[in-house]
C-alpha cells in the first residue's frame, strides 16, 4: 500500500482466519477466493507467476527465505549462541528452512553451535511426518493446514543435518499449548504458533529434550489473527448482569450488599 504496488492475495475459500483476511481488506489488496485448499491456491498462484509478470511472494520465493533467516541471527545474538533446540510450527515448511540456512550462516561466521531443528506439524495435516501428501488437510491451525509443503525437502534437510525430528500435535494439543501460554505467560499467539509449544511439552515428557536444555520457539502469528478460535476454545465467557452497580459489587466481590 505504501509504495503503491499492486497486491493479488490469493486465499482458500473459508479456510482462512479472520484477522489476517482483514489486514488484506484494510490494505486494499486484490483478494480472490479459491474454492479449494491451499495446497490448491498455491499451485494456481505457482502457474500464474511462471506465465505473467507477477512476483510471488510466498516462501518458494528464494528472497522471502534470505529475508526468514535473518530471525536465526537475532536469536543467536540474543542468547550470545545457538540454542540447543530451535522448536518451530511447519506448515508449507518455509520457517524451518529459512532458520537452518541462518543458523548454518552465523555458524560458519562466528564459530557458534548449531541447534537441533524440531518443527511440528498438526496432525491433520501431517504430511512430512506420514511421507505422503494429504489432499483435503484439516486443523483448527489454520496457517499451518496444509497439505503438501512447498519446502519439503527442505525441511527433511534441516532435520537431519542438524539431528533432529519433525513430528505431529493432536488440536487438542494445540489448544492446551494455546491456552497455557496465554494463562501463564501472557502471551497471546495464533493457534499454529502454539504447535511448537505443544510439540517441546511432549518432547520433554517423554525425554527427547533432555533437563535444562535451551529450547526457542518461534510463535509466528499474534493471536488477534485468529480472535474466532481464541473464543470458540475458551472457557472464559462474559458474564451478563443488570445495569446495577450492588449486583456489580455483589459479582465482583463474591459478598451480598
Amino acid at each position: 500500500a505504501r509504495a503503491g504496488l499492486r497486491c493479488i492475495v490469493v486465499i482458500p475459500d473459508g479456510k482462512i482466519a479472520q484477522g489476517k483476511l482483514a489486514q488484506a481488506v484494510m490494505y486494499g489488496a486484490e483478494i480472490f477466493a479459491i474454492k479449494g485448499n491451499f495446497d490448491q491456491a498455491l499451485k494456481m498462484v505457482r502457474e500464474i507467476a511462471e506465465r505473467e509478470p507477477v512476483t510471488l511472494v510466498n516462501s518458494v520465493n528464494p528472497y522471502r527465505i534470505e529475508g526468514q533467516k535473518t530471525a536465526a541471527f537475532e536469536v543467536c545474538d540474543a542468547l550470545g549462541q545457538a540454542p540447543d533446540v530451535l522448536s518451530i510450527p511447519v506448515g508449507n515448511a518455509g520457517n524451518i528452512t529459512a532458520y537452518w540456512k541462518g543458523f548454518k550462516e552465523y555458524h560458519e561466521r562466528h564459530g557458534s553451535k548449531l541447534p537441533k531443528m524440531m518443527g511440528f506439524e498438526a496432525s491433520g495435516s501431517a504430511a512430512i511426518v506420514r511421507n505422503q501428501v494429504i489432499e483435503d488437510p484439516e486443523t483448527l491451525a489454520t496457517a499451518i493446514r496444509i497439505g503438501n509443503p512447498a519446502s519439503w525437502d527442505k525441511a527433511l534437510n534441516a532435520r537431519d543435518e542438524s539431528g533432529g525430528l519433525i513430528d505431529e500435535v493432536t488440536d487438542e494439543e494445540i489448544v492446551e499449548a494455546y491456552q497455557l501460554l496465554a494463562q501463564k505467560e501472557g502471551v497471546f499467539a495464533e493457534p499454529a504458533s502454539c504447535a511448537s509449544i505443544a510439540g517441546m511439552i511432549k518432547k520433554v515428557k517423554n525425554g527427547t529434550i533432555p533437563q535444562g536444555s535451551k529450547v526457542v520457539h518461534v510463535l509466528t502469528g499474534n493471536g488477534l489473527k485468529d480472535p474466532v478460535t481464541a473464543m470458540d476454545t475458551s472457557p472464559v465467557k462474559p458474564t451478563v448482569i443488570e445495569n446495577d452497580i450492588e449486583q456489580f459489587a455483589e459479582a465482583v466481590t463474591g459478598v451480598k450488599s
